[in-house]
């Protein structure tokens, strides 16, 4: 399942947030929890809650059901955070 997610955040998200200039970082990515974080143009987004309720949130439990998401966003990038882009892969320690 962690190969679902993770093929979800970099083949589906990464590359949406990266068309409106963002970065997205992953901090922990399994079936129990799932854990991203916005920066670049994303880091004080006022619609940033209703990207990570309507978008985000959705494309996850499409794969991992029972995963609880929690999306943050600011300038700074939590310490062991990974870089997500559409050319790279993802697999940080959970």
């Amino acid at each position: 399942m962690q190969d679902e997610i993770l093929t979800v955040i970099k083949e589906v998200l990464a590359p949406m947030v990266a068309a409106d200039g963002g970065r997205l970082y992953v901090l922990q990515a399994d079936s129990k929890r799932v854990t991203l974080h916005l920066a670049g143009r994303f880091a004080g987004c006022p619609g940033n809650h209703i990207a990570t309720q309507r978008v985000i949130e959705p494309l996850i439990a499409a794969v991992a059901p029972s995963a609880e998401v929690t999306v943050t966003w600011g300038r700074l990038v939590p310490t062991g955070a990974t870089q997500v882009d559409s050319s790279s892969s993802a697999a940080p320690a959970s």
